[in-house]
């Protein structure tokens, strides 16, 4: 068992047997969230976790059954605190990691009925966090999303940051991504989409990396994305400007039948987005496409080398500072930003991808 610091013994006597987990969203952060809540498992093996989490994200994370889901609506009103309020009353919690910096979920600790609410460092408390928590992580500064959150467990006495995420899939998911790829042609993944537009990249250059991809990799190349209208349409386009056959699979599928996608496929290029993430998970290296965010925050944690980062460009050109000079968790999200990635760029990190040889076929 991981050694335990002076910070648990103070607060708890003895290893948490109940432990709840408040993160809501997004899909990105709830990936990280999960490789942490696999580390304290690891070394708690007696506790038993609950996750209180947003309703889309649950329908990646519950796959985890391991686990006991808590699904919160975040478009159901003010009645769905009433409703959570009534789920929570009859448990009892001797420990809650707050990982989620926002107001509405810190409207949620006073339902948690736990002894100690362990939230972050009061510097990065945003939104008042500090005032629901009863504790508090090590203050820390610039690092990747993933480490801050792994700042609980060693505020708790794990040290454990092997990644795991260990999220069984099911049959029919799993059949879906053999559907799609079921040969060993090498598949790059389009997931051309974040739900923030401006982080989005150009119908035009996307479609001349395909065009690349197919060309001059033999490459197939299949379009991924969720049901808007803003994704069907980008899609289309990008099948009409490409000039080569691809596979449009936009608004059909569910979440975890995209995540079995991904970890059968060779590379997945994304934007700033919950995929990318996702794709982490299943050991897929991501082309993550930043201009609007840095990646040595955000971005893939482990295909950071792999992601074309244009955000000094972008912090010079329209903040007119530097990285160093902004403040860690700046995004530019200004039109025209994303122009600064440029399809050489692209290109040429799937070049070398394809030169260091792909990731062998998942089996089924």
């Amino acid at each position: 068992m991981a050694m335990r610091s002076n910070f648990m013994a103070a607060i708890l006597p003895a290893p948490p047997r109940r432990v709840c987990i408040l993160r809501l969203s997004a899909i990105g952060d709830t990936c990280h969230v999960l490789a942490v809540v696999r580390a304290l498992q690891r070394a708690w093996p007696e506790a038993k976790f609950t996750w209180i989490i947003g309703k889309v994200e649950a329908k990646l994370m519950s796959l985890a059954t391991d686990i006991d889901f808590v699904v919160f609506d975040k478009r159901a009103g003010l009645g769905e605190y009433a409703r959570l309020r009534r789920t929570l009353a009859d448990r009892d919690f001797d420990l809650l990691l707050h990982m989620q910096l926002a107001l509405r979920a810190s409207a949620i600790t006073p339902f948690v009925p736990a002894r100690v609410k362990l939230g972050f460092d009061r510097a990065r408390a945003r939104e008042l966090q500090w005032l629901f928590t009863t504790h508090r992580i090590a203050a820390r500064s610039r690092e990747h999303v993933l480490d801050s959150l792994f700042g609980f467990a060693e505020a708790v006495g794990v040290h454990d940051h092997a990644l795991s995420w260990d999220l069984p899939l099911p049959a029919d998911a799993m059949a879906y991504a053999a559907r799609l790829i079921p040969d060993a042609q090498p598949t790059l993944v389009l997931s051309p989409c974040s739900s923030h537009p401006l982080r989005n990249w150009s119908t035009e250059r996307y479609a001349a990396v395909a065009a690349h991809a197919v060309r001059e990799h033999g490459m197939r190349v299949i379009l991924a994305g969720g049901r808007s209208e803003l994704e069907t349409r980008t899609a289309a386009d990008i099948e009409r400007l490409a000039g080569v056959p691809l596979v449009n699979t936009v608004g059909q599928d569910t979440l975890p039948q995209l995540l079995a996608l991904l970890g059968r496929a060779d590379v997945l290029l994304t934007p700033d987005s919950g995929p990318a993430h996702m794709a982490t998970m299943v050991g897929t290296p991501v082309i993550g496409l930043y201009a609007t965010a840095n990646p040595e925050r955000s971005g893939p944690y482990l295909s950071r080398a792999h992601c074309v980062n244009r955000y000094p460009d972008a912090a010079r050109k329209f903040l007119n500072r530097s990285v160093d000079e902004s403040p860690w968790t700046t995004k530019i999200e200004r039109p025209g930003v994303m122009d600064l990635i440029l399809v050489e760029d692209v290109t040429s990190r799937l070049d070398a991808l394809v030169r260091s040889g792909l990731k062998p076929r998942q089996p089924l």
